[in-house]
């Protein structure tokens, strides 16, 4: 392209213009650190650790145990499981037999893990042992036909794993199926650990090409309804060699990382893959507890920290920070969601550590933009491009006028990062990729050094916590409701969350009900994180000429949020 890149202007000396094209699969990360730093340790998990040389054999074996049961390369395998060693290895595993891995929210419901099955056609589903029940309603209304669970007490340290295994998984399983009875495995599946020890070391040898699919990635784009973005070993591995010159003061092998970030979404994948590529060890947590967060940091003494500002608020804001030792962090790049002055300031002061912006999305594996980490930061900015990234801002009416500094328009995205497109969606993909560009659906402008900043989302798209939440989700989880005639959802402002969704109902005529009424039953049909914080009843929504729901006068009234 022609156009104009002033960003070039302000990159750090270090810092390529342009990356190397990937020339090998994304399974090499993990052999190359296992190869130049076998001792080091790859995972920590609640006191338990992995080397690089375990991980690297256990994902050999899980290779060749799958391989065994008739897996091979282009074959879809679905993962649901929350941050933990089995991941890893699960991860790698998969893609060393040029399989494709299909990853699920663990608070997904059976509702929206049957449509991501059904949707990518995984027929081997790796789970974790509590997600039993969720797993076996599914049995008969999804393809899978090799089940294989796992569980955390293999990767604890053998001091506490029988009470783990005697107490703490039982409560934990009891809060996730309280309706369910005792913990029960299902007699079909595999398990996972046992496949790895019976398994011969030496997986089949699969060539695997860049432009070979590595995972399917969901996202609910335009519509709400979930898409399978096509990332590709390619696409994924430009990614972390785009990311990595931006942190050009880490070595290898001498860093480590607190992963709070779920592995499930792209945020959590991209940060897994560079921390293999750099052999960082990490230090793996299953959700995001602040006070586990704080003793981790403590004891483990993280170099890096990826999260969204949700956390960083949380840890910043804990009134006995001070007797925490948090002054480990150096750098800590902030996605997902836009990330406030006073968070980045607070935080900041409290660890003394580097927080900067950046942004990206599924559809571009996912990291676009980034604040240099050294050099000039641009507080409201999510950066300028990475190498080999190009980006412009585009007339909203016009997607061929391109737009000058300072004037908003649609952000649109080019580079080897961008996906293949989305899974059996080629009408979908041409709306989102025209003419070698992304369309991205968000609203930004760029100033005149080619730091870019995101001014609103054309998409109804709600941000809570990093999470994406799509209001037409819920709203047809609502029209399902018997008693429902309208329902209308909107993000509103959440003084911990950033957002939370808000729904807006109209009762059908003679009927009665209460906001618990609805927020229980929306959890019986969508994750925790998409549930309505707030039901407001109407005798009627605000609609268009056509009939359509106008959300953007619900969002205008600007309704209180919850607290």
């Amino acid at each position: 392209m022609t156009h104009h890149r002033p960003w070039f202007a302000h990159y750090p000396r270090e810092v390529p213009r342009e990356i190397q094209p990937v020339g090998e699969p994304l399974d090499r990360f993990l052999r190359k650190a296992a190869r130049q730093f076998p001792d080091r340790a790859a995972t920590v998990f609640f006191g338990g650790r992995l080397t690089y040389r375990e991980l690297d054999g256990r994902a050999d074996r899980l290779a060749a145990a799958l391989a065994g049961m008739g897996v091979k390369k282009g074959d879809r395998v679905a993962v649901y499981l929350p941050n933990c060693p089995a991941y890893v290895i699960a991860y790698y595993a998969v893609l060393r037999l040029g399989a494709v891995l299909v990853n699920n929210n663990p608070l997904y419901v059976e509702r929206e893990l049957e449509h991501q099955l059904n949707d990518s056609g995984a027929e081997t589903l790796i789970y974790l042992n509590l997600f039993h029940p969720t797993v076996q309603a599914l049995r008969g209304k999804v393809p899978v036909k090799r089940s294989i669970h796992t569980s955390f007490g293999p990767y604890l340290p053998p001091a506490i794993r029988p009470l783990f295994n005697a107490i703490k998984q039982k409560k934990l399983y009891r809060e996730r199926n309280p309706q369910a009875g005792p913990l029960r495995l299902d007699p079909d599946a595999l398990c996972m650990e046992r496949l790895i020890r019976d398994a011969p070391p030496d997986p089949p040898k699969v060539s695997v090409e860049p432009s070979d699919l590595a995972l399917l990635q969901y996202t609910g784009g335009t519509t709400g309804r979930p898409k399978g973005a096509m990332l590709t070993h390619g696409s994924v591995g430009s990614n972390v060699l785009q990311v990595a010159p931006w942190f050009y003061n880490d070595k290898p092998g001498q860093m480590s990382l607190l992963l709070v970030m779920p592995l499930f979404h792209a945020y959590g994948m991209i940060a897994m893959f560079q921390a293999t590529y750099m052999a960082s060890t990490m230090i793996l947590m299953p959700r995001f507890v602040l006070e586990d967060a704080l003793k981790a940091i403590n004891k483990y003494q993280p170099t890096n920290f990826p999260g969204v500002p949700t956390i960083y608020n949380a840890i910043a804001s804990h009134p006995e920070i001070s007797k925490y030792r948090v002054s480990s962090i150096r750098t800590c790049l902030s996605g997902a969601a836009p990330l406030p002055v006073e968070v980045l300031e607070k935080f900041e002061k409290a660890t003394g550590g580097r927080l900067c912006e950046g942004f990206g999305l599924t559809e571009a594996s996912p990291v676009t933009h980034v604040n240099p980490v050294s050099g000039t930061r641009k507080v409201g900015s999510i950066g300028p491009p990475l190498p080999s990234t190009d980006a412009r801002i585009v007339d909203l009416n016009d997607p061929s006028r391109e737009l000058p500094p300072g004037q908003e328009g649609e952000l649109l995205i080019s580079g080897p990062q961008v996906m293949a497109g989305y899974w059996n969606r080629p009408e979908e993909t041409r709306k989102t990729i025209r003419n070698g560009w992304l369309h991205t659906g968000d609203i930004a402008k760029m100033d005149p050094d080619g730091y870019f900043y995101i001014v609103d989302r054309a998409k109804d798209l709600i941000i809570a916590s990093g999470y994406n939440i799509y209001p037409r989700e819920i709203e047809e989880v609502l029209y399902e409701h018997p008693k429902v005639q309208e329902a209308g959802v909107v993000g509103v402002k959440d003084e911990y969350r950033g957002e939370a969704p808000k729904a807006f109902i109209v009762l059908k005529p003679g009927e009665t009900a209460t906001p618990e009424e609805f927020i229980a039953y929306c959890k019986t049909k969508l994750a925790v994180y998409k549930v309505p914080k707030l039901i407001e009843f109407r005798k009627e929504l605000p609609k268009t000429a056509i009939g359509k729901v106008l959300r953007k006068d619900l969002r205008e009234e600007k309704a209180p949020g919850p607290k």
